[in-house]
């Protein structure tokens, strides 16, 4: 039988820009746009500039460029930087199957790579492409996901980051099955960084297999060697983690088609299942003018997984922007005060607001089990309100804004950018990257595209 990974390899070393549909090519703009606005935001944060001066400490070659940094630095210390500041905001994309994923926390293993071997803008669209391919495979593949048994998602990301990185790397087939074994031989990744109080671990361990991934792809070049079995052979991925797998979900009908359209970009710097009661929520604050002091209860009817990230009692303790950003209770509160859902209420001020920190009690989480069998198709949830003056306002949806359903427009896109963007790159660059990223099919050497990023403001 041939292997997973000699597929997957097969699949990336031939797949070309010619191979890419319009719908993935502009999917693929507008989702490394994204994601570079979430690096500009995520050089705000006091993880970024802790791991910059980590990576000045131990020096490097100045080969790679640092997003919102002035910064250069060796390629895997870039590609650590670069996926923590994509990450740090918990604003970046996000799918949702049987698994969750941000595979856009994989970029940096394209764009950084591809600028210190000076690559093609239609390189990097066929590397981001194959990215969002395999890494929202895996999010299908396991039953029940592996987070569900306890493993964090940064376990599926370290299979796809070694061929992202072997891509823009040029590796032939035979490197590149040993890539993806030496990089999933090692990255497991515990799911105790989501749980409880949270840290900023919970940020970082993705970024981490994606820097694993680069040194994979890095040693395979050279000759290094992995096993190739790693998915479905003894004591590998398949037999060692979760309960079932479906080895086709990664390999059937690979290249003719692209998964990358259906990948959903966050309205809201949240975990990926306060987004459809927060949009609900909104709904119902704008449409009746809603004040907190009206409000008696909020109930939020979701899905026991939702419940269990997001409503336990350490999600009621609002010690840190990690956990707010993952506590149900404290996203409503914050949207129905401000009336907004923005990095500006996950600011340290914004966690002591008493308006805030006052409502969070009357945030509820009900199981709903009807909406289980509607998951992952939708992502269901009733927010039901209760006023002071006896009435009950509700709204149910199916799935939130930023899903392809009900997709943000490029021109939302590029607001949020902006906001993100403020201050640390000037308003002339924004304008030139909008441009170079519409028509990155068009660069010879994407170096010129990542200068652009560099602090300027």
């Amino acid at each position: 039988m041939t292997t997973i990974a000699r597929q997957w390899a097969d699949y990336a070393v031939r797949l070309r820009y010619e191979d890419l549909s319009a719908a993935a090519i502009h999917a693929a703009k507008l989702l490394l746009l994204d994601s570079f606005g979430c690096a500009l935001g995520g050089a705000k944060t006091a993880d970024f500039h802790i791991l910059c001066e980590v990576a000045a400490e131990l020096g490097g070659r100045p080969e790679c460029t640092v997003i919102g940094a002035e910064l250069r630095t060796d390629c895997r210390h870039a590609t650590l930087i670069n996926a923590v500041a994509i990450r740090a905001l918990d604003y970046n994309d996000v799918y949702w199957k049987q698994d969750p994923s941000h595979p856009s926390d994989l970029l940096p293993a394209a764009f950084t790579i591809g600028e210190r071997q000076r690559r093609s803008g239609r390189e990097l669209l066929t590397a981001i492409v194959i990215a969002y391919e395999l890494e929202m495979r895996l999010c299908e593949a396991a039953r029940p996901g592996i987070r569900e048994l306890g493993w964090h998602h940064a376990t599926l990301t370290q299979f796809v980051a070694p061929v992202v990185a072997g891509k823009m790397l040029g590796l032939d087939r035979e490197q590149m099955i040993n890539a993806i074994g030496i990089g999933g031989a090692h990255n497991a990744t515990l799911g105790a960084v989501t749980a409880g109080s949270l840290t900023m671990m919970k940020n970082t361990v993705d970024p981490m297999a994606v820097e694993s991934g680069v040194m994979a792809a890095l040693m395979a070049r050279r000759g290094y060697r992995g096993p190739e079995a790693i998915f479905e052979g003894r004591e590998g991925l398949f037999a060692s983690l979760g309960e079932e797998w479906d080895g086709e979900k990664l390999v059937a009908g690979l290249g003719l088609d692209f998964k990358i359209t259906l990948c959903s970009i966050k309205p809201y710097p949240s975990e990926a299942l306060t987004h459809t009661p927060v949009s609900a929520t909104l709904d119902l604050v704008r449409e009746y003018g809603l004040h907190p002091d009206q409000i008696e209860r909020i109930e939020i009817h979701t899905l026991r997984r939702a419940a269990e990230i997001l409503a336990d009692p350490a999600k009621y303790e609002i010690d840190s922007r990690e956990t707010a950003d993952h506590s149900l209770p404290y996203c409503i509160a914050a949207a129905v005060v401000e009336r907004e859902l923005t990095p500006r209420q996950f600011t340290p001020e914004k966690l002591r607001d008493p308006r805030i920190l006052s409502l969070v009690p009357k945030v509820v989480a009900v199981l709903e089990p009807s909406f289980e069998a509607r998951f992952p198709e939708e992502q269901p949830a009733r927010v039901r309100i209760a006023l002071r003056d006896g009435r009950t306002l509700e709204r149910e949806r199916r799935f939130p804004k930023g899903d392809p359903r009900d997709p943000l427009t490029p021109d939302e896109i590029r607001a949020k950018f902006s906001r993100l963007a403020e201050g640390v790159i000037s308003a002339d660059a924004q304008r030139t990257l909008f441009d170079a990223v519409d028509a990155l099919e068009t660069l010879e050497d994407i170096g010129a595209l990542m200068r652009l990023l560099a602090r300027s403001a």
